[in-house]
């Protein structure tokens, strides 16, 4: 059989990718992003979050083989591990990857599981960061949860983004707000993250992640009183982001 060609860079094909489906609906993108062949091969990653069972949701009625890939820090709440298994079983997904960092790394780096405690970007890296990039290697591109309102390192995110020099990054619901996200899991009638009603808008591991006052940046309990906003996984023009964008960069 012949080799498949290669595909044109990261680069051109974002900028391709975000000019044709520039106007096409979230769900549009997703069916377009599965099935395009200048994404390549796809997979969704999720950390079955707050608002994780839209973009679950639209994988399942679409092509519920899709590889969904879930990072599992083993520093999350039990709520989101019995949440992981409800909406999998409730959806129909069939390609749930488990992925956890390597018992060697851990015990290296992280004996005492206390790492958080004394350097946040180092265990997200160890916990999250590393493990994604591992496996992320077998595909071009992946599928993410990201919004503009979400937080300043987000205000300006397109559909299609470069994720390093070998990847593109696809974020369906970019142009969504708050109430877009609501009207579909009320339209939809998804199963809701425990911890929401408890206050936890967004939610990440549990030693990093507090519940959120009204009318505080939903956001606001990640890492409280840190100078963090991600968590390492993501990058802007290139490079990876954990902080508040510099000064002008959110234009």
């Amino acid at each position: 059989m012949p080799l498949e060609a290669p595909l044109p860079p990261v680069g051109e094909r974002v900028a391709h990718l975000n000019q044709r489906y520039r106007h096409h609906s979230a769900t549009s993108v997703v069916e377009r992003a599965l099935g395009d062949p200048t994404v390549g091969r796809i997979a969704l990653v999720s950390s079955f979050g707050a608002e994780s069972v839209v973009l679950l949701h639209m994988i399942a009625k679409k092509a519920p083989k899709t590889p969904v890939l879930f990072i599992d820090t083993q520093m999350l709440f039990p709520e989101t591990l019995a949440y992981q298994e409800k909406v999998a079983r409730k959806l129909g997904l069939h390609r749930i990857e488990v992925i956890r960092a390597a018992p060697a790394a851990l015990a290296a780096e992280d004996p005492d599981g206390l790492l958080h405690t004394r350097d946040t970007d180092a265990c997200c890296d160890l916990r999250k960061t590393r493990p994604l990039e591992t496996a992320l290697e077998g595909y071009d591109a992946w599928i993410t949860g990201r919004k503009r309102f979400q937080a300043g390192t987000r205000a300006a995110l397109e559909f299609f983004e470069a994720d390093g020099p070998a990847r593109i990054k696809v974020n369906p619901l970019a142009h969504w707000d708050p109430a877009d996200v609501q009207d579909y899991m009320i339209n939809n009638r998804l199963p809701r993250h425990p911890l929401v009603a408890k206050g936890y808008p967004s939610i990440g591991c549990a030693p990093c992640t507090s519940p959120v006052k009204p009318g505080e940046d939903p956001r606001a309990g990640r890492w409280r009183d840190a100078d963090k906003e991600e968590c390492g996984i993501h990058f802007i023009n290139g490079k990876v982001v954990r902080g508040p964008l510099p000064k002008g960069d959110a234009a």
